[in-house]
């Protein structure tokens, strides 16, 4: 599966662990950067990952920043983005199962890589989406994306300073 990923300053460090293991598990990654510990605005790599996301060059992204909070709050301006922030596997399952999340958001500063969060993981990329009452419930804020955001796709090169 591809599987798109991207972390700020603070959460690069994990997102290299999680690069290894996903690619030791067979999957392709697309890094949307950052490479470094130095200081970068994490709103650029959020809509960067979930503009791919919509051009569906990847089925599923990983966000990685300090607490997720900043991440899951800026790709979710994308139309067409349910990113979560999860911090156990039952939360994954559910956020996938009932509400049909495409983007996993991981708080840095407080998960550590190690065979749990490697699980939970797994979970968010292996749990189905349930339908029956959860798809009305994801059909409604479509209809709202549809009224009400913009049309427009998201663009990257907008956010440069």
């Amino acid at each position: 599966m591809k599987i798109g990923i991207g972390a700020d300053h603070r959460g690069v460090l994990l997102k290299r662990k999680i690069i290894e293991f996903l690619t030791e598990s067979g999957h392709k990654v697309i890094d949307y950067g950052t490479d470094s510990a130095e200081s970068v605005d994490y709103p650029k790599i959020a809509l960067s990952l979930a503009d791919g996301l919509i051009k569906k060059r990847f089925k599923f992204g990983i966000l990685i920043c300090y607490t997720g909070q900043g991440m899951a709050m800026t790709a979710n301006k994308v139309r067409g983005i349910r990113a979560a922030v999860c911090t156990s596997s039952e939360i994954a399952r559910l956020t996938r199962a009932h509400n049909d999340a495409n983007i996993l958001v991981l708080p840095g500063g407080f998960v550590r890589f190690n065979k749990k969060l490697c699980f939970l993981i797994n979970i968010f990329l292996t749990t189905k989406f349930e339908g029956g009452r959860h798809r009305r419930r994801i059909n409604m804020i479509k209809d709202y994306e549809k009224r009400v955001l913009c049309k427009c796709r998201t663009r990257s090169s907008r956010l440069k300073s």
